[in-house]
């Protein structure tokens, strides 16, 4: 038996054991786990502070798999990047690739793109960080801004009104009322020339309310050419009206600069893993980055039953990014979104519905350069892309017990895609293109949730998910236009229970999506050389699961297990292969004591058993690994220091891969995993 199958087997077995084992249930309320990235039902844990506690009650009315992450999860050790916050999140796949910049798939979501997100809409207070067109951008997440964050997966992100596979990532900042403190400074440094500090101000004045925070960060990075430092402001101002009625601004900006090192072959990247990419060294490669963000957003009771949420929001974005040519982006994003929540009775039953829309309009100003060493030389290219998106949905749902509730809802979308190119001065002509694409949809939605007990649940839902193309998706060129590319369609069943019995918690889900066109990287004819075209028909299926265990009221075990089977279904050229860049299986573990004096010491480990494939021809895998970590804290009197070492055995190992058509060893697709490194930090609260 291949010791990935014996992992399955161990994993499935300690996740049944709560459910099937009533006699576990002897501990008492206060020996719960403290569970981050557990969403818990009736009664939240005791540990988390009130307003994650009320998230969690609120996203387990979705008959579906959602987590709520609260910052506590995190503040013991140098968080960056929403890698750091959604880690432990049980079938989010993330991984750092350099800097700020990672691998976010959830369900397979955005595997074919070799770099930034599709697939998963990225939010902040309910307001899209993604471009109109779906477009996604890691650099503009910083964890420590976060109160919590909340993760919708699949169809579970209804309430956003997307219909995307990977579902919805939003995270929620501090407002003076919800801090978790008046003031508080954190300041941290370690390995690779790493220095950062966080500061943060709550204030609230009778009916009104501040929150600022602001983080200051440098690097020099563990490999050549990977220097990066950030400057982020968060800001928001609030007015209460009474219960439920608030009227909040929210303001927030960052100048941010990364160097890029690029991907290597897989002998570079086990045998000198430091080193740049020859190309990314001599062209001085880099994503360098301003924007600024506001946001008018209201809450509002309009009765007894019915609460009004939305708002308005616009965003700038000015990049500047010298790769393969300088690419220099300016774009300018507006939106509108509100949602009405009712709650009552429907034929003396229980009843609650939800129903909203989203509009999202963005252009986008591209010029591109001759890279001279990270210089702009003589001008090659300049389009315009304009991108509009409208979501109308609502989901209702009808307690037809006190205890089962059935679901029904879904979106009706739209999508437009508008592309005009010019020549460049000294460029030909040849390079003029315009071109425009519409798309709507209707992607429906059932599910049912049973409330097992005051503290555990049981659901299932059939969701259909909509991905129409975003602009580098089309890889447009005036030889061949737009890239014959289709939206990406799916079928997701799920079904998962979540909760805690005694000493144990779980959060466990099935699901398989049946994909048709899915949007992956691959040329099909030398006439459309583009890196994306749709596939045929293609199945993601897998089990993600996270089972903590409360050993002792002192001593706490947390594991997250992914299995992730994502292959093409009965293609004429890769008939049933795997498709690559996610690992089949993927094990993360912590042990956490907890001394009653205020310190704590945590050894952990990130085991993929089998490694990555990196083409769709499943010729070439990256190797194995196991990373272990050791993190250790102290805290008393709001005063916390840690100390939090990674990868102890200086292990080289692949972190993540970009997919190819057909790898072999020279194939420049895999991303290095940090060396060893040594971070401490010191944070108070006053």
């Amino acid at each position: 038996m291949s010791p990935a199958f014996r992992l399955v087997l161990l994993a499935g077995a300690a996740l049944c054991l709560p459910l099937a084992s009533p006699v576990l249930a002897h501990a008492e309320d206060d020996q719960r786990a403290v569970v981050d990235s557990v969403l818990v039902t009736a009664r939240p844990d005791p540990e988390d502070p009130p307003v994650v506690a009320r998230a969690r009650k609120r996203l387990a009315e979705t008959p579906g798999a959602v987590a709520v992450i609260s910052s506590e999860a995190y503040a013991g050790r140098y968080a960056v990047g929403l890698v750091e916050a959604v880690r432990d999140v049980p079938g989010v796949y993330a991984q750092r690739k350099f800097g700020e910049d990672a691998r976010l798939s959830i369900r397979g979501s955005g595997i074919g793109n070799s770099s930034h997100n599709r697939g998963v809409l990225l939010a902040q207070d309910g307001v899209p960080l993604n471009e109109a067109d779906g477009y996604g951008d890691f650099q503009l997440i910083d964890p420590l801004l976060a109160r919590y964050t909340e993760v919708y997966k699949g169809g579970n992100a209804l309430r956003f009104g997307g219909a995307l596979l990977g579902g919805a990532v939003n995270l929620v900042t501090p407002t003076g009322r919800t801090a978790g403190a008046d003031n508080l400074l954190r300041v941290e440094g370690g390995s690779f020339g790493t220095a950062r500090v966080h500061g943060e101000l709550a204030r609230t004045f009778g009916d009104d309310d501040v929150f600022v925070g602001a983080t200051l960060s440098n690097a020099d990075g563990w490999r050549r050419q990977s220097d990066s430092s950030a400057a982020r402001l968060s800001a928001n101002l609030g007015h209460s009206f009474g219960q439920d009625r608030e009227v909040r601004l929210y303001l927030s900006g960052a100048d941010l600069r990364q160097q890029i090192a690029g991907s290597l072959t897989l002998a570079q990247a086990l045998n000198d893993p430091t080193q740049a990419a020859a190309a990314n060294l001599a062209n001085n490669y880099g994503r360098n980055m301003r924007n600024a963000r506001a946001s008018l957003q209201t809450t509002w009771r309009l009765s007894d039953h019915t609460v009004f949420e939305g708002g308005v929001y616009g965003a700038w974005r000015d990049l500047d990014h010298p790769i393969f040519q300088v690419v220099d982006q300016e774009s300018r994003n507006f939106g509108a979104f509100g949602r009405l929540d009712w709650t009552g009775q429907l034929g003396g039953r229980e009843a609650d519905l939800f129903a909203g829309l989203s509009y999202r309009i963005g252009d986008l100003d591209a010029r591109q350069w001759v890279n001279l060493r990270g210089s702009h030389g003589a001008p090659t290219a300049f389009s315009r892309q304009n991108a509009q998106a409208l979501d109308v949905f609502a989901e209702g749902r009808l307690f037809v017990t006190p205890r089962l509730a059935l679901t029904a809802g879904g979106t009706y979308g739209t999508a437009r895609r508008d592309y005009q190119s010019y020549p460049a001065a000294g460029a030909p002509s040849s390079f003029a293109l315009t071109a425009r694409r519409d798309y709507d949809w209707l992607a429906p939605r059932v599910g049912v949730l049973f409330q097992a007990d005051p503290d555990s649940q049981v659901f299932a839902n059939l969701t259909r998910s909509v991905e129409p193309p975003n602009f580098g998706a089309y890889s447009p060129s005036a030889a061949a236009g737009f890239a014959p590319v289709v939206p990406q369609q799916a079928w997701t069943g799920e079904v998962g229970a979540r909760g805690r019995r005694g000493a144990l918690a779980w959060d466990v889900a099935l699901y398989r999506a049946q994909l048709r066109h899915e949007l992956l990287s691959f040329v099909v004819d030398p006439a459309h050389p583009a890196a994306t075209f749709n596939a045929d028909k293609t199945v993601h299926q897998g089990l993600e699961a996270g089972l903590d265990w409360t050993i002792t009221p002192r001593l706490r075990l947390r594991q997250t297990y992914g299995w992730s089977d994502f292959r093409f279904d009965g293609d004429a050229q890769y008939r049933n292969n795997r498709l690559p860049v996610v690992p089949e299986h993927l094990y993360r573990a912590e042990l956490k004591y907890q001394h009653p004096a205020g310190w704590y010491l945590a050894p952990s480990v990130e085991w993929s058993p089998r490694g990555v494939l990196v083409d769709y021809q499943n010729r070439v895998r990256a190797p194995a690994y196991a990373v272990a970590g050791l993190s250790a804290g102290y805290t008393r009197d709001g005063v916390t220091l840690f100390v939090e070492a990674r990868n102890l055995a200086d292990k080289r190992y692949v972190s993540t891969v970009n997919p190819s058509v057909s790898a072999d060893a020279a194939t420049t697709a895999f991303w290095p995993g940090d060396g060893r490194s040594l971070f401490a930090g010191v944070s108070g609260k006053f």
